[in-house]
């Protein structure tokens, strides 16, 4: 049985953010620390990847335990305990819906990171994600192709 009003419960389900979250900004600070620069949330990929390191070609999702069911936090004690039908449906669809999204990255040329809400503190293992993302080969693009600011013409070769 829910302790709060349905009111009370659609108040506090409204205010939880799907972006900006306070283990997403962990991240973000983590990684630019290390010297990875990186652009937020891409609505051009698939599931809008948190960041994405476009020269890497990598893209990293910063996923919350409870809404994408994290298989080393929940468990027995984690679960709901009112509407189970619902937010079984509900956590099961967001992984399907995760795990699309992973595979129509993976398979246009992406390398995919997953950091879990729990692991955000454990500095060795983001250190390891930044390690791995920095020795992803730079995928250039050829001078002659590559895009200039609107308003603005290429540099002439002067050779």
């Amino acid at each position: 049985m829910d302790k709060l009003t349905p009111e009370a419960r659609s108040r506090n389900m409204s205010r939880i953010r799907s972006r900006d979250t306070s283990p997403e900004i962990a991240v973000r600070q983590f990684l630019h620390g290390r010297g990875l620069r990186f652009r937020l949330h891409r609505g051009d990929l698939p599931g809008k990847p948190d960041l994405v390191f476009s020269g890497r070609r990598a893209c990293v999702f910063v996923h919350g335990c409870f809404w994408h069911a994290c298989p080393d936090c929940i468990d027995g004690t984690r679960r709901v305990k009112s509407n189970t039908g619902y937010w079984s449906a509900k956590v099961a669809g967001n992984r399907e819906r995760d795990q699309r999204h992973i595979a129509a990255l993976k398979e246009a040329g992406w390398h995919v990171f997953v950091v879990w809400e729990c692991k955000v503190k454990d500095l060795s293992y983001l250190s390891h994600v930044a390690a791995k993302l920095q020795s992803l080969p730079l995928a250039r693009q050829p001078r002659s192709t590559r895009p200039h600011h609107p308003g603005t013409r290429p540099k002439r070769n002067r050779s």
